[in-house]
C-alpha cells in the first residue's frame, strides 16, 4: 500500500505531542511532533491509537482500565501441522478467558485474559513467569491437553500483560468526535476490550465512511459552500454516522467480556444456562454490519 503513495508521504516514529491553531489566520492545524518538527495540516485525522493526543485535544475522555489483563502467543507446529479445524474455540469462566484460532497449517494464535489478584504480582516481570502463570491457570481448569501443549510450544520472549482499556460510551455520546477540520478514527475514537474481535474491523469501517464523506466534499458532490465548509460538514457527517456504532461496539464488548470471564456462581449459572445463546448472537450481530462502499 505504501508503494502506491509518493515517497515521503508516510513518516515513521512521528509521535504527536501537541496541536495548535495556525497563527497566520488560516484554519490549518499545527501538529508538533516529538522530534521537534511541525506539520501544517489542512485536515487532521487522528488515528494515533488508544493514547491519542488528537482525542485529548477534542475533549474525549481518557480510556478507562477494565480491570482485566491480556497476553497473547503464537504456537508453531512445523513438524506436520497442528490438526485443529479452521474454527475459533474459547474456554470461559473461573476468572479467565482462553481462546485460539489457527492461522494456517503450522501456526495457531491464542489469547488469555484474566482479572489480576494480589497473588499475580510479578507475573509480567518475565516471559517465563507469564508462561507459567497461564499454564497454571489452564491446568486448574478443564482445558484440554492440546491447549496446554499449544502454550508450551509458544515462544513468549516478547510476551507481556497488556491492560485492557476502553473509552466510556458516555464520552462517545456527548463529546466531540469532530471539531472543525479535526476528527479521530480507529482506537483513537473507540478503544474497546477485545471480546468481540471487532477493534481492527471497526477501524476499517471508519476508514470507508470517512473516505466516502471526504471524497464527496472534495469533489464538490456534497452540499454547497466553500471547500472548507464542505470538509467540516463531511467530518460532522462522519462523526454522526460512527457515533452510535462506536457506542454499541464498546458497550457490548465490555459486557460480553465481563459476563464471560467473571468467576461468580450466580453469573456462571446464568451464563451457561441462559445467556450462552445471547452472547453468541451478540458476537455475530456486531460483526454483521454493512458500512457501505467507497
Amino acid at each position: 500500500m505504501e508503494e502506491e503513495l509518493p515517497p515521503g508521504t508516510i513518516r515513521y516514529s512521528s509521535k504527536i505531542v501537541s496541536i495548535d491553531h495556525d497563527d497566520v489566520g488560516s484554519d490549518a492545524k499545527l501538529v508538533h511532533l516529538a522530534d521537534g518538527s511541525v506539520l501544517r495540516a489542512k485536515v487532521l485525522i487522528g488515528c494515533d491509537g488508544v493514547n491519542s493526543e488528537v482525542a485529548r485535544w477534542l475533549g474525549l475522555a481518557k480510556p478507562s482500565y477494565s480491570g482485566r489483563l491480556a497476553t497473547r502467543g503464537l504456537a508453531r507446529y512445523p513438524d506436520g501441522g497442528h490438526g485443529f479445524a479452521p474454527e475459533f474455540l474459547q474456554f470461559i469462566g473461573q476468572g479467565f478467558r482462553f481462546g485460539f484460532v489457527p492461522c494456517d497449517e503450522a501456526d495457531v494464535y491464542w489469547f488469555y485474559t484474566w482479572c489480576p489478584s494480589q497473588n499475580d504480582n510479578g507475573v509480567s516481570e518475565s516471559a517465563a513467569k507469564m508462561k507459567q502463570h497461564v499454564l497454571n491457570k489452564l491446568r486448574s481448569s478443564k482445558v484440554p491437553a492440546e491447549a496446554l501443549e499449544m502454550v508450551e510450544r509458544s515462544d513468549m520472549s516478547d510476551a507481556y500483560a497488556a491492560p485492557l482499556r476502553f473509552r466510556s460510551p458516555l464520552s462517545l455520546l456527548f463529546s466531540n468526535i469532530s471539531k472543525g477540520n479535526v476528527c479521530v478514527a480507529g482506537d483513537a475514537l473507540h478503544p474497546m476490550t477485545p471480546d468481540l474481535g471487532q477493534g481492527g474491523c471497526s477501524a476499517l469501517e471508519d476508514g470507508v465512511v470517512l473516505a466516502r464523506c471526504l471524497g464527496e466534499a472534495v469533489l464538490g458532490e456534497s452540499e454547497a459552500g466553500t471547500e472548507k465548509e464542505r470538509i467540516e460538514a463531511a467530518l460532522r457527517k462522519y462523526a454522526g454516522m460512527r457515533r452510535w456504532r462506536s457506542v454499541s461496539l464498546v458497550g457490548t464488548a465490555y459486557v460480553v467480556g465481563f459476563v464471560q470471564q467473571i468467576d461468580n456462581a450466580i453469573v456462571s449459572f446464568l451464563r451457561e444456562k441462559v445467556l450462552a445463546g445471547v452472547l453468541a448472537r451478540s458476537l455475530l450481530k456486531m460483526a454483521d454490519y454493512d458500512c457501505g462502499t467507497l
